[in-house]
């Protein structure tokens, strides 16, 4: 589980799991999302290793910065570690799982998107549509955390009259892959 800007709370309450875990000293994170699928190669109950993200969802560095946490302007050109994907790929390859592979783009929901709005996701480079993930992938990456992190398709634009309990429901068709 995880908090969510959507259910009210601020984007530093947000990440705070985040820097909790790293002064409790992990080494890496891994994160997982439902998504709605904008590439449309992407079918229901498939899983994207995520390559990079678009964050529409208020950064959770904003404001003063805790300098023993990470310097003010952390890079994000690397925000999802390159190694930990290839190691991934070589598993998932391995293990007969195919693999998506994208950029993730972070909205504040909690509605799911218009048809204007999944098309405009596409437009600016969005292989897949959620409401989470990329605070905390800030937040790790400010802290100095390699990250990795997928999303589940669970929705795809041509069936974006979606509910909530599809998504679950359909989140759940891919949960041997993501094991």
């Amino acid at each position: 589980g995880r908090f969510h800007y959507y259910e009210g709370y601020s984007a530093q309450q947000v990440v705070f799991p985040v820097r909790v875990m790293k002064l409790l000293g992990i080494r890496y994170l891994f994160v997982s999302n439902a998504a709605g699928g904008m590439n449309h190669t992407f079918r229901i109950g498939d899983v994207m290793v995520i390559t990079d993200h678009i964050n529409l969802i208020p950064n959770p560095l904003i404001g003063r910065n805790i300098e023993e946490l990470g310097t003010r302007f952390p890079a994000m050109n690397d925000a999802y570690n390159p190694d930990l994907i290839a190691r991934a790929t070589e598993i998932a390859a391995r293990e007969g799982i195919k693999l998506q592979y994208g950029c993730y783009v972070a909205l504040t929901g909690p509605t799911f998107e218009t048809p204007k709005e999944y098309k405009w996701v596409q437009i600016i480079g969005g292989d897949a549509v959620g409401m989470s993930t990329a605070p905390e992938v800030i937040a790790a990456r400010h802290m100095d955390i390699p990250v990795f992190g997928v999303s589940i398709i669970t929705d795809t634009m041509e069936n974006a009259t979606v509910s909530h309990e599809e998504v679950q429901a359909n989140g759940r068709l891919a949960e041997k892959n993501m094991t």
